[in-house]
């Protein structure tokens, strides 16, 4: 079972290497909460490009060469940000599988956020017993483990030395309903294949190849690469089972691969979901938790 007591209070010093990477993978399935698809041949010469570390704006256009190149990359990012969806509040059931490299679970998220302001965690194992709680805001991490009743009071950057990802408030929001993360207006290249259309951009952290439905726009698949070459940190988001509620195309299925050193693959399956409902954050923390 993914909630398994450990025994004893230790800080992040005393766990050996492999308890920690496992410690980050449960983490890192808290704030996502919340299988890549090959690319086709079509797409070759962009994934190509991603190994390259030009940043400059180089839009590549083979069939009209006297198109203002500006106002087609103004067109791009319109399409980009097109289905990014806009609210006040969100919740949120998810089920969630994950396999890393030491051990293969699951469990049931429960998410609710409030736009910029907050976002609330509960993690299930699949006995249904609840094994943590998170609280994060645009300044700080609470995190309680309700099985060891211990407390943990950070601030944001806690996530991203756990998680060995540059997270921050808007980008944890955005993971979880579904928009386009580390989108920047720095187009390298696209492609218009008929059916997709797919993106290149270079942002100060990340190469980020975009897929998108050339019909209605919907994000399918994002492939995120380190500019830093030594780091070979990657990300893969497939994005699937869009729901077409009015204004709110939501993507029902995630599969997400995260590697570096080692690998993390998530699947998230939202079996129930709400915009814009009155929503209470519960957090309190027991008199008996110790904190940490």
């Amino acid at each position: 079972m993914i909630w398994q007591k450990r025994t004893g209070a230790q800080g992040d010093s005393d766990i050996p290497e492999n308890n920690r990477m496992i410690k980050r993978y449960y983490i890192l399935v808290l704030v996502i909460a919340a299988v890549a698809c090959r690319p086709a041949k079509k797409v070759q010469k962009i994934e190509e490009a991603i190994s390259k570390k030009d940043t400059a704006v180089t839009v590549v256009i083979t069939q009209t060469p006297h198109i203002d190149s500006s106002k087609v990359v103004a067109d791009i990012m319109e399409k980009v940000n097109h289905r990014s969806i806009d609210f006040k509040t969100f919740s949120a059931k998810v089920k969630i599988d994950y396999e890393s490299q030491e051990q293969k679970d699951g469990g049931t998220a429960h998410i609710r956020l409030e736009k910029d302001k907050v976002l609330w965690v509960s993690l299930t194992g699949t006995l249904g017993v609840e094994g943590y709680r998170m609280l994060v805001t645009p300044d700080s991490v609470t995190l309680m483990n309700k099985l060891d009743k211990t407390v943990q009071y950070r601030t944001i950057s806690y996530l991203q030395e756990l998680t060995d990802i540059p997270f921050d408030f808007k980008t944890l929001q955005d993971l979880i309903i579904g928009n386009p993360i580390y989108a920047t207006d720095n187009v390298v290249s696209y492609r218009n294949s008929g059916d997709q259309l797919l993106v290149l951009m270079v942002g100060d952290l990340f190469k980020h190849l975009v897929t998108l439905d050339n019909t209605n726009f919907n994000l399918l698949h994002s492939k995120l690469d380190d500019v830093d070459v030594i780091r070979n940190r990657t990300c893969d988001i497939t994005y699937s089972d869009y729901q077409d509620n009015p204004g709110f195309p939501f993507a029902t299925k995630r599969e997400i691969s995260v590697s570096e050193k080692g690998k993390l693959q998530l699947q998230m399956d939202f079996k129930q979901y709400a915009f814009n409902q009155a929503l209470t954050f519960p957090f309190n923390v027991p008199k008996n938790y110790k904190r940490k």
